[in-house]
């Protein structure tokens, strides 16, 4: 059985690509910040809660730990936690723009770090970090988070050389989403945002590694 691992799955989109992925056969790991936010989400849809913040080295290592003694293997990682600071950057102080990057950065390198080895070891995994609209004629907005997220791209493209053959390292811009996040007024259903990532998820053995993509469209970055 494949394993999937979803950071930020409490709610909006990380919860919904967390149920798409459970109906889809996965055996899906739920994660949030806080241990009681997960255990309710994954009660929900009936899969295992861990507490996990990738702003803190010793959480990831301790997830990955537990699992490891639990004789389960991440195969497909989703990197959703996403925090949303948007003061422009000559104006944002640093600790905000150090906390978007320990988020969307160093977090994304910690979850990779603890469990991409094991996937490069058995030959097959997948990798989805969930990104921001960009592309090379048209840079972010969204100050600190826009940075952030841009960073997090090219962490991507980097890791995708680095996961060796059988491992897929995707990112994914989800749209604008009607979630916490995205506010009520955004135009796509978190079923929709979560469409892509999923179909990242479990590409087949001949998918598209290092890329980046819109509503299952690569887009040139």
């Amino acid at each position: 059985m494949t394993t999937a691992l979803v950071t930020g799955g409490n709610r909006g989109l990380g919860l919904e690509t967390g149920r798409q992925l459970a109906a889809a056969g996965l055996d899906v790991v739920l994660t949030a910040r806080s241990a009681d936010a997960a255990e309710a989400a994954a009660a929900d849809l009936g899969v295992r809660a861990e507490q996990l913040d990738v702003s803190d080295p010793d959480s990831v290592t301790g997830c990955a730990q537990r699992l490891q003694d639990a004789g389960i293997q991440v195969d497909v990682l989703v990197n959703n936690a996403g925090i949303y600071p948007t003061p422009p950057l000559l104006r944002v102080d640093e600790a905000t723009m150090r906390a978007a990057f320990e988020v969307h950065v160093l977090g994304v390198w910690r979850t990779c770090r603890a469990f991409v080895p094991g996937m490069r070891e058995r030959g097959w995994g997948r990798v989805v970090n969930v990104s921001t609209g960009y592309t090379t004629e048209s840079p972010p907005g969204g100050g600190a988070y826009g940075f952030s997220k841009t960073a997090m791209n090219i962490l991507t493209r980097i890791m995708a050389r680095e996961a060796g053959p059988g491992v897929l390292v995707n990112a994914v811009d989800p749209g604008w989403v009607a979630t916490r996040m995205g506010g009520p007024n955004a135009p796509l259903k978190v079923e929709e945002g979560a469409d892509t990532v999923v179909w990242l998820a479990t590409l087949p053995d001949d998918g598209p590694t290092d890329g980046f993509w819109l509503e299952r469209r690569r887009l040139a970055w």
